[in-house]
């Protein structure tokens, strides 16, 4: 990779960085390697892991698959929840809904839900997934990634991508890099940035 292609890649995420709203710090905005070492969660700017996840449903809850890997050429938005939690409904829910329509047909964004589960494992369900993409009239592939109750809580998806809990936003850009990995993000500035990278 070229100095020039780094520093391309670094302009990117830190408008990126700016429009969603990431923590300044130092006066200086911290994004990708930088950030993720300063901040025990997230892997910002750091290469996407693959999801190893054998439950996923489309649409009409049909079952479906969805990778990184097929992804890539798009703007990959991935929305963490757990279905008893209040955040998720509060906030995690509207974020994802208001996202899923506006780019749910855009062939340049991949979209899906995943209920990444580390505790309140008997309220956090396979079928939980189908009656949330019901709830919220979700037009999107959704997935179900548990944890062990008995081993390491944390799903995989949770332990790949150093993820705090739930609601938890991923962002991934059309290189495969995450560009964004964080609890919360200015919904209508995401929508906002999205629109100016696929037009």
């Amino acid at each position: 990779m070229t100095e020039k292609h780094n520093i391309e890649r670094r302009d990117v995420i830190k408008k990126s960085a700016g429009l969603l709203g990431l923590a300044a710090l130092s006066g200086t905005v911290l994004s990708g390697p930088a950030r993720a070492q300063e901040n025990k969660y997230g892997i910002e700017g750091y290469e996407a892991p693959e999801l190893d996840i054998d439950y996923w449903i489309d649409a009409d809850g049909k079952p479906s698959s969805f990778s990184i890997a097929e992804s890539k050429g798009k703007w990959t938005f991935l929305k963490c929840f757990q279905n008893w939690c209040p955040g998720c409904h509060s906030s995690g829910f509207p974020t994802l809904k208001a996202f899923s329509d506006e780019f749910h047909d855009n062939p340049k964004v991949a979209i899906a839900g995943i209920q990444t589960v580390f505790e309140g494992f008997s309220s956090n369900t396979q079928d939980d997934v189908r009656k949330l993409q019901l709830r919220y009239e979700l037009p999107i592939v959704m997935g179900h990634d548990p944890g062990d109750p008995k081993g390491i809580h944390q799903s995989d998806t949770m332990l790949k991508y150093r993820n705090g809990g739930t609601p938890w936003l991923i962002l991934i850009d059309p290189d495969g890099r995450v560009a964004f990995n964080d609890f919360r993000v200015d919904t209508a500035k995401l929508i906002d940035f999205i629109h100016e990278q696929v037009a």
